[in-house]
Formats: structure tokens, C-alpha cells, sequence
């Protein structure tokens, strides 16, 4: 039995089953967020990889597209951040609107997107330190060993309080902001042949096929700003602050990677960015190094570390947010809903992530043989890449059903006739949403840089239906054998104080 002061109890069938209030504001709220995006992995590593698979110019006014659609999505999201307060944001509102059962599916699937997404980062992470050691102090460290002290570091801090990941993330994301509104300036300043030119936003470069496959390398960039409403549970006033933070979110990504991609698009000349990117997977710091320098470009190349650092991170942190709501909600292990007592962090969570992403990396750092001598090719165009893509994909399945669900729950709750415009936008964002989802398996092949007929291009996308599958047979049993606790899947620590409550009612003298 626990004991001590409420500030000192573990959540674990405690006197409250809540993640520890107050510990993050909007400030630190939106680093933690923005920190997912990783804004230089995206700039340095999703814009001229896009460039170079997709062959479509228009990158700039696709994450434009992408912004609208996302911003359409928040407004029926971030209303519903208002209603419901749950570490398992996604699954908790799908839930409410459309079952437990349909919950736990959900929980499912966003448990396995956010640890396959965590899991991948490991891959770039590490090959991105060996390549920095070989070229500056010529020793060769296989990518494993620091992917392997990232998985460590990261659960270290992943069991620390919410506000000082914040901190930490927070300072990573601002120079990496700084380092890319740098080089966009140098860009712009030092223009390519064809001078500053806007063609990059014509609606004529995104004719062709190469349309639908980049929307889905694009979306992945986005990953993240869905995050804020997790840490509902710990902020001061979530009523405000989650939708606030969600919508400065997608914003800030929106231009800041439009702007950013326009610029690359001019330092080359729109003309040839596709052949650039494609003739360098490292156009970004080749640009860099012939404008600014090489001082400057060693700087990018660690705060490019660091930024994939800060996304772990965040993934880490959401993951075991998720964990620990499925524990209190039954669709784990109960064990998994502990917390710390000094920082209220989801400790079980965290360690679980920490042993997933151990064993994930150890299975590809044995089997990696290095075809053709290749360093680079396990950790970037197998686990980086196929962790990414599949996990991408789970995330817009994801927000597609819950604009869906917030449609429902507001009918349901009878409020259509307040709530019409959210539900209108809500509706318009799961058609845009379910589309990109369709091109994302249609197109999985070019995702994965592999050949039409590989049979991966249809068992990485069958993960999530898996993940879909194995929460909605769960969800089917609880609902007959445990009733009560199917009714209580997304309700959380609401539905502790409200079982609290009626105990104490029944215990009143008539």
C-alpha cells in the first residue's frame, strides 16, 4: 500500500492515476513539440532526398498543401485537446468517438508508429557519428556502437522530469533554428544561376505522377506537432495551452520548411535541384561549405547530430507517454502505468521503449553485412528508412480516423450545430488525409527506394494493419470479458476519480 503525501505517490494504483500536473508550460510545450519535426534533419536530410526520389520541383508549395491540410485537421483536434486529457491523445479521442473498441485498435497502432519512428532515428544517429569520427579523427566506428550509447542516453533523460527534456530540447531546436535561417540567408544571398526565382511555388511543378509519393515524404517531415495534446496531463492549463501549441506548431513547420526548401531551390536553380540532390545525398552542406565555409559546416554537421538527438527524444517521450496511458487503461500490463515518484515521468514506459530500440538495433547491427561495401546502407536505407516510412504512414492512418472520431463525438454529445465548422474542416482533413495515406502504400516501393515486386513494400505497411488487428481482437475481448474496463479504454484518469467519486457517494449515510 502506498503511502506519504500525494506529491510523493508512484501513479501506480495510486490514489491518482495521472501523470504529474503543472510540469510543463507553453513555452516548453512547444520546444518539446518542434523538437520532434527535427527542423535540420528535415532540411538536410527530407528536402533533397525528396528532391532526388520524387524528381518534383514543387516541394516547397507541397508542404504549403500539406500545411493547409494539417492546419484543417488541428482545428477539430485541438478542440478536442479541450474535452479530453490523455498521455494517449490519439486513441483516447478516437475512443470517445467512436468506441472502445475502435480505441483500443487505435492504441495499437500508435504504440507501434511512435516506436517504429523512435527506432528508426537510431539508424541516421548512429552512421551520422561514425561518419563525423572517420573524417575528422580517421578511425572507423561502426554505426551500431553510438546508435547503441544513443538508446542509453535517451533513456536516461526519457526517466527525467518532463520540464528538464524540455530544457534540453528546447536549447538543441533553437540553434538549429538559428543554424538554418543562416545557411537560408546565404542561399538567398549567394542565389544559383537562375537568381531568386519563385518557380519553386508554380502549381505546374507538381504535374506528373512523382505528386502523390512526395506528399507522402513530405507528411513524414510534419511528424511530431500531434504530439502536444500527450502532455495534456502535465501542463497547467491544457484547456488553452495544447490547442495554442498545436496550432503554433504546425505553423512554424509550414513556413519554416517552405521557406527553407524554396531557399535550397534557388542556391541551385530550380532547374537543377533534382539533379543536385541527386548527384549528393550532402547537397545541403555542399552549398554550405562553398558560401560559408568549412568552419560553419562542421558546426551544421553537429547540431545535425544533436537535432536527431532532440527528436529521439521526443519520439522516446511520447512513446512512453502512450505506454503508460494503455497500462492505466488496461490494454497493458497495469505495471507499465508506474511513474517516478520525484518526477511523475512514466518510468515503466520509458523502459520498455529503451529495451525495444536496444533489441531493434542489435538485430540490424548483426545482420548487417554492408552489401558492396556500403557503411551507409543498414543504417539509413534499411532501419532509418523503413522505420520512418512505416511509421509515417501509421501516424496520417492515425489522424485520418481521429477527424473522424471528433465528427462523432461532437454529434454524439449533440453538439453539431456549435461545433459545424470544426466538423466541416474535420471531415475535409480525413478525405486529404486518407488520400495521402492511399498514395503512401500504393507508392511504398519509391518510399523505400526498392523495386515494384519486393515483398517489403507490402510486409512494412502490413505492420500497422497488424498493430490494427492486434488492438481491435483485444478491444473484441475485453469488451466480453471485462466490460468494465472496455468502457473505461480512453477515459484515463477521468474515469478513476470518477469510479473515486461514486465510492464515496455510496459510503454516505442514506
Amino acid at each position: 500500500m502506498l503511502t506519504g503525501s500525494t506529491s510523493e505517490i508512484s501513479t501506480f494504483k495510486g490514489q491518482q492515476r495521472a501523470l504529474r500536473a503543472d510540469r510543463i508550460g507553453t513555452p516548453g510545450l512547444l520546444l518539446s513539440v518542434l523538437a520532434a519535426t527535427a527542423p535540420l534533419m528535415v532540411v538536410a536530410g527530407v528536402v533533397p532526398t525528396t528532391f532526388a526520389a520524387v524528381g518534383v520541383v514543387g516541394v516547397p508549395l507541397i508542404f504549403l498543401i500539406l500545411g493547409a491540410v494539417l492546419i484543417l485537421f488541428s482545428f477539430g483536434y485541438a478542440e478536442m485537446s479541450r474535452h479530453v486529457h490523455n498521455a494517449g491523445a490519439f486513441y483516447a479521442y478516437i475512443a470517445r468517438g467512436l468506441g472502445g473498441t475502435a480505441g483500443a485498435a487505435a492504441s495499437y497502432v500508435a504504440l507501434f508508429s511512435y516506436s517504429i519512428l523512435q527506432c528508426g532515428i537510431y539508424g541516421i544517429f548512429g552512421f551520422e557519428i561514425s561518419s563525423q569520427i572517420a573524417e575528422h579523427w580517421h578511425h572507423n566506428v561502426d554505426w551500431w556502437w553510438p546508435a547503441l550509447g544513443g538508446v542509453l542516453v535517451t533513456g536516461i533523460f526519457g526517466a527525467l522530469k518532463i520540464d528538464v527534456n524540455a530544457k534540453v530540447l528546447g536549447l538543441l531546436l533553437l540553434i538549429e533554428t538559428v543554424l538554418i535561417v543562416v545557411f537560408d540567408i546565404s542561399f538567398l544571398s549567394d542565389a544559383g544561376p537562375q537568381g531568386v526565382s519563385l518557380h519553386a511555388f508554380s502549381p505546374s511543378t507538381l504535374s506528373g505522377s512523382g505528386f502523390g509519393t512526395a506528399l507522402c515524404f513530405c507528411i513524414a517531415a510534419f511528424t511530431g506537432f500531434e504530439q502536444a495534446p500527450v502532455y495534456a496531463e502535465e501542463t497547467s492549463r491544457p484547456q488553452r495551452v495544447v490547442a495554442r501549441v498545436m496550432f503554433m506548431a504546425v505553423g512554424f513547420a509550414t513556413l519554416f520548411f517552405a521557406f527553407s526548401a524554396w531557399a535550397v531551390t534557388v542556391a541551385t536553380g530550380p532547374s537543377h535541384v533534382v539533379d543536385a540532390a541527386r548527384h549528393s545525398p550532402t547537397m545541403i552542406f555542399d552549398l554550405n561549405q562553398s558560401r560559408i565555409g568549412g568552419t560553419f559546416t562542421d558546426i551544421l554537421n553537429v547540431f545535425f547530430i544533436t537535432g536527431i538527438f532532440a527528436s529521439m527524444l521526443s519520439f522516446h517521450n511520447v512513446v512512453a507517454r502512450y505506454a503508460f496511458a494503455m497500462g492505466r487503461d488496461g490494454l497493458l500490463p497495469s505495471a507499465v502505468s508506474r511513474t517516478t515518484r520525484s518526477g511523475g515521468a512514466p518510468v515503466a514506459g520509458s523502459l520498455i521503449q529503451s529495451t525495444v530500440a536496444l533489441v531493434v538495433v542489435a538485430a540490424f547491427a548483426v545482420t548487417d553485412d554492408k552489401p558492396g561495401g556500403d557503411p551507409s546502407f543498414t543504417p539509413m536505407m534499411r532501419l532509418f528508412t523503413w522505420a520512418g516510412n512505416v511509421g509515417a504512414l501509421g501516424v496520417v492512418v492515425l489522424m485520418a480516423v481521429a477527424s473522424i472520431a471528433v465528427v462523432a463525438f461532437f454529434i454524439k454529445r449533440g453538439a453539431a450545430g456549435g461545433q459545424a465548422w470544426r466538423l466541416v474542416t474535420s471531415g475535409i482533413a480525413a478525405l486529404a488525409l486518407l488520400a495521402i495515406a492511399f498514395y503512401a502504400v500504393k507508392d511504398f516501393a519509391v518510399l523505400l527506394g526498392a523495386d515494384p515486386g519486393h515483398g517489403l513494400r507490402w510486409i512494412l505497411p502490413g505492420v500497422i494493419a497488424l498493430a490494427a488487428v492486434i488492438g481491435l481482437v483485444y478491444g473484441l475481448v475485453l469488451r466480453v470479458k471485462r466490460p468494465q474496463a472496455h468502457a473505461r479504454i480512453g477515459q484515463g484518469n477521468e474515469a478513476f476519480q470518477l469510479q473515486k467519486a461514486a465510492a464515496a457517494a455510496s459510503e454516505e449515510p442514506a
